[in-house]
């Protein structure tokens, strides 16, 4: 049986473990800098874009089907429609998109 399959969990486990606990040790007080707050406000979001854009183009059998999607999902929720309306009117636009390009 080969043993270097646990070390490598337990150094990716150690690892992980540490990016989340040695944050709480280095800082113990309140951030004041505006600048920090808000950069760190951000991140969750610029993770989760960088994330999901790339994955909504390339999910579908068409490149084109996704980014038309994706620019009316844009749209709508910018005028104030809600995630499961956004979603619905997206998966509508990418079916009957695929559907006129014949995939």
């Amino acid at each position: 049986m080969d043993y270097k399959v646990y070390i490598y969990i337990l150094i990716a486990g150690l690892v992980s473990s540490l990016i989340r606990v040695v944050p709480t040790f280095i800082i113990r007080t309140p951030i004041k800098n505006q600048f920090i707050k808000s950069f760190l406000f951000y991140v969750p979001y610029v993770t989760l874009a960088a994330m999901t854009f790339p994955a909504i183009v390339e999910a579908t059998q068409s490149p084109v089907a996704g980014i038309i999607a994706l620019v009316v999902g844009i749209v709508i929720s910018w005028f104030g429609a809600g995630l499961l309306p956004v979603a619905g009117v997206t998966c509508l636009i990418v079916f009957v998109t695929e559907w006129i390009l014949g995939f």
